[in-house]
């Protein structure tokens, strides 16, 4: 009779703070023993010469999400579950997003029944607050918190979705007395709205105007001013998909002052330039996210940042409007001026094969940091740890078995969504997860998906032991 539903034999099993030789017992989906030579298993896999990976925690993706814009998401729960395991990740944290008017309850049902029965690995939810009235603030949002919705994010930009430095500071004081998590989209919006009037009247509204319109001083402004907020009311926040030099420098300006902000980046800051929005005729719209993508000399700004730890998390942002698809970014057509494009690109299956090839095969930090970056501090931070997140005794076996010198070339076929196009079309990486597991059961394997669709589990989220602030 077998020890283990599953054994992993023979890998280099790695978390963030080190790693060993041995072999991996799973039973019931979780990991129950790690030793040098364990019994039989039910099932085994060989893992020799390979790495054996936390699986991925992408902690900043769009799925199933209504626009305010109209445009739809290309992605629900099960093509973007299906493309999150071919890259080894192995939970997805979404967003439920409520727009002005709307009950945060309601919302959050709304977003379940979008979920339900199409996910293949599991799920959190993050809140989007656009509309903290009286009734969000004083009933629904403390009671999401205790039912383990314990991040939510705020904008300081976009008609629908920004709130003023007063609301953006009562919801920061409720964070902190409910021991909950505030996530910042950082941009000044009038700035932005200024100089995208004065560039679409001079006739400039090609898609390379709309980095020119997201300036880079307009995330520094912002990215300070939420720092500053966070600093009166004395809690923690994070800064999402940090794309410039200049709001790193902020980031350090803070650290340096011990306040507890914690910043994550994107792939397409590392990957992508301003030089892409560039493109002949509309394709520079494939390439538009806000923040955009910064001139290429950026580039090693932030990944210096990242090897620096200046950055907790990388997350993709994965936004994802069809080029080709009057639901997406041809919603006005092709001429359409760079305001009127969907802002957003994909990434869930490039993410973690970018940040491994850039990052650990580039030399620029070892695989300890890697995976403290792909899951084990969205672990954390979000309330899963040590559930998700790590390798250990009693944690689901949520794994995903790399070879570290795989060289693959990215195509839209190996992203396995329900795009039209991949902005890292042609990008040769080093590093490829080849098995991902979740809870024990095998998900995708050689770039193929396995999982059935409604296999995946809703996570309620526990507070964040690392956002706690002090005193609370």
């Amino acid at each position: 009779m077998a020890d283990y539903d599953l054994v992993i034999r023979g890998g280099t099993v790695v978390t963030a703070a080190d790693s060993v030789r041995c072999d991996v017992g799973i039973r019931e989906g979780r990991v129950v023993a790690l030793a040098e030579r364990l019994g039989a298993g039910a099932e085994e896999l060989d893992a020799t010469g390979r790495l054996v990976l936390p699986g991925g925690i992408d902690s900043h993706c769009h799925l199933d999400q209504p626009s305010s814009m109209g445009a739809t998401t290309a992605d629900d729960f099960r093509s973007g579950s299906i493309s999150a395991a071919c890259g080894g990740t192995t939970t997805i944290i979404p967003f439920a997003a409520q727009h002005r008017g709307q009950s945060l309850r309601a919302v959050v049902e709304d977003y379940h029944r979008r979920a339900e029965g199409k996910a293949i690995i599991d799920y959190a939810f993050h809140l989007i607050i656009s509309d903290p009235s009286e009734v969000v603030l004083k009933e629904e949002l403390p009671a999401l918190i205790r039912d383990g919705y314990t991040s939510f994010k705020i904008y300081t930009t976009y008609d629908s979705l920004k709130l003023d430095d007063a609301q953006i500071l009562q919801v920061l004081a409720l964070a902190r007395r409910e021991g909950a998590l505030v996530m910042v989209h950082a941009e000044n919006h009038d700035a932005i709205a200024w100089l995208a009037q004065r560039l679409l009247a001079a006739g400039q509204s090609a898609p390379k105007y709309h980095a020119v319109a997201h300036a880079s001083a307009a995330e520094r402004e912002a990215t300070h001013r939420a720092i500053t907020l966070a600093e009166v009311v004395d809690v923690p926040i994070l800064i999402v998909h940090v794309s410039g030099r200049e709001a790193v420098e902020q980031l350090r300006w803070a650290h340096a002052r011990n306040l507890r902000i914690y910043a994550e980046t994107c792939p397409q800051y590392l990957y992508l330039s301003a030089d892409d929005l560039d493109r002949p005729g509309f394709e520079g719209a494939k390439y538009m996210c806000s923040p955009p993508p910064r001139e290429p000399a950026n580039q090693e700004a932030i990944w210096q940042a990242l090897e620096g730890g200046v950055f907790d998390v990388v997350s993709s942002d994965h936004a994802p409007y069809r080029y080709d698809d009057p639901q997406g970014k041809q919603m006005h057509g092709k001429d359409a001026p760079f305001k009127k494009v969907a802002n957003g690109i994909p990434g869930l299956a490039a993410r973690l094969p970018l940040l491994f090839s850039g990052g650990v095969n580039g030399g620029r930090f070892d695989v300890n940091r890697f995976v403290a970056l792909s899951a084990t501090n969205a672990a954390k931070l979000y309330g899963l740890y040590p559930r998700k997140g790590t390798i250990a005794v009693g944690s689901d076996a949520d794994i995903a078995i790399w070879d570290a010198e795989r060289e693959v070339t990215l195509t839209l076929d190996l992203m396995h969504d329900a795009m039209d196009y991949t902005p890292y079309e042609g990008v040769r990486v080093r590093g490829w997860p080849i098995t991902t597991l979740s809870r024990g059961e095998v998900v995708a394997h050689d770039f193929q998906p396995r999982g059935a669709p409604g296999r995946g589990r809703f996570l309620p989220c526990d507070q964040s032991a690392m956002a706690r602030p002090r005193g609370a």
